[in-house]
């Protein structure tokens, strides 16, 4: 039986699936192409034909919004969904594996949250091309350790569980131990911490694409959106303003969801 949601996590739940609803249907929901110019149209502000103004390049702002949500969702669900398979791994691994082990993988995640995690992703990205999936790799790849030492402590408490001694002595072996009795019984602290992730991730891709190693032109992105924006704030409030609320509204729901 699922546990009931509180009305934060209801809260955060709903605007997360309506902007995941937006994001899915963002080529039926976007009047104009992303990447379309209108040079008749530069810098208008919100009005009746584009709905949240036009940039520099005259290309229509809410459709851009709408597949930089795509993008946004994207890199995070890939992001979060690597990290946690690697803290799952690794965690796992420590819990249930010789003492030795868990010590080398301890040891070793405790050496990688030495380092804060943006000039981790800085200092690994300086070497690579900046690209959509590189984004996706790199923020996976940093955002592992804490999942790794969560899933640690609970498959330690599960552990020492009479349901779990009792599938021992049954004979059950390790990997359908791990399998059928301890991840399923630690999957809410699992959900917890991906999104926390998801809502993580999608803050770093917005500061990698704003200072111009995340996502590259033409594809939408919201930091991308407040980098080009930035130029012309005086004259154009909307750039800043729309992409800014896109990305607190959206580490505002997942942030939501992941309370208790």
């Amino acid at each position: 039986m699922f546990p009931r949601l509180t009305r934060f996590q209801q809260t955060g739940l709903c605007l997360a699936s309506i902007i995941a609803l937006l994001a899915i249907f963002a080529p039926l929901l976007s009047p104009y192409n992303p990447t379309e110019l209108h040079l008749n149209h530069v810098l208008q502000p919100p009005n009746s034909q584009f709905w949240l103004g036009t940039d520099s390049l005259g290309r229509d702002v809410l459709s851009r919004m709408l597949y930089g949500a795509q993008t946004s969702l994207g890199v995070g669900l890939v992001a979060v969904g690597l990290a946690t398979g690697l803290g799952i791994l690794v965690g796992t691994l420590a819990a249930m594996g010789p003492r030795w082990l868990d010590a080398l993988l301890m040891r070793t995640t405790d050496v990688m949250l030495c380092f804060p995690t943006i000039f981790l992703i800085l200092a690994v990205i300086t070497f690579l091309t900046p690209s959509l999936l590189n984004v996706m790799i790199i923020i996976g790849l940093t955002g592992w350790m804490g999942t790794a030492r969560l899933i640690r402590a609970e498959v330690l408490t599960l552990k020492g569980r009479n349901f779990v001694h009792a599938a021992t002595l049954a004979g059950t072996r390790h990997s359908t131990l791990i399998r059928r009795h301890i991840l399923p019984n630690a999957l809410p602290p699992i959900l917890t911490s991906a999104s926390l992730g998801l809502a993580a991730a999608i803050l770093t891709e917005a500061g990698l694409s704003y200072l111009g190693l995340g996502i590259q032109p033409p594809t939408p992105s919201w930091g991308a959106m407040l980098t080009e924006g930035k130029a012309v704030i005086e004259a154009a409030w909307w750039l800043i303003t729309f992409p800014g609320l896109a990305i607190i509204l959206t580490v505002l729901a997942f942030t939501l969801t992941a309370e208790h």
